[in-house]
């Protein structure tokens, strides 16, 4: 696949950026950018509220715009970069398209399904296991979590 730390952080920069906008639309700071080598092939951010769509997580926005671009709904040798550690949904839908690798910020201790408190994403019992790397960015990523939860702690 050949992407580096580098890039690494470059792309999830890029999901922070799309994180934000789901923020300043109201909604949970989750941004994910899906990427086959070095090209961007898909980006999302969460938008459930506004959609009306349960499903409309950043990440599987992404996929959705990936795969809608590659003309195929399998999306191997690709890399999905997304802010916060996804859910069972997500990973179900990461194992599906049969993403690669999937690099993710902050850890999510109540609904991670990519290792906190599922590992969907590597169950043996599943026709595909996606390499997972967590951690990049974790610290901002997790930051901005925080701080929109805590803003709407006070505001309620």
């Amino acid at each position: 696949m050949g992407v580096t730390s580098g890039d690494d952080t470059r792309f999830m920069e890029r999901a922070l950026e799309l994180a934000r906008r789901a923020e300043a639309e109201g909604e949970v700071p989750v941004g994910a950018v899906l990427v086959l080598e070095d090209q961007v092939l898909g980006e999302g951010w969460n938008h459930p509220i506004a959609a009306h769509d349960p499903t409309a997580h950043a990440e599987i926005v992404a996929l959705r715009a990936g795969a809608a671009r590659m003309n195929n709904y399998r999306l191997p040798n690709t890399t999905l970069y997304v802010t916060l550690e996804p859910c069972a949904m997500c990973a179900g839908a990461i194992v599906q398209a049969r993403v690669t690798r999937l690099v993710y910020g902050a850890s999510d201790p109540q609904a991670g399904a990519a290792g906190s408190v599922y590992n969907l994403l590597q169950s043996p019992v599943l026709n595909h296991r996606a390499v997972v790397e967590g951690g990049v960015l974790a610290d901002v990523c997790g930051a901005q979590l925080r701080a929109f939860f805590r803003a709407r702690r006070t505001t309620e």
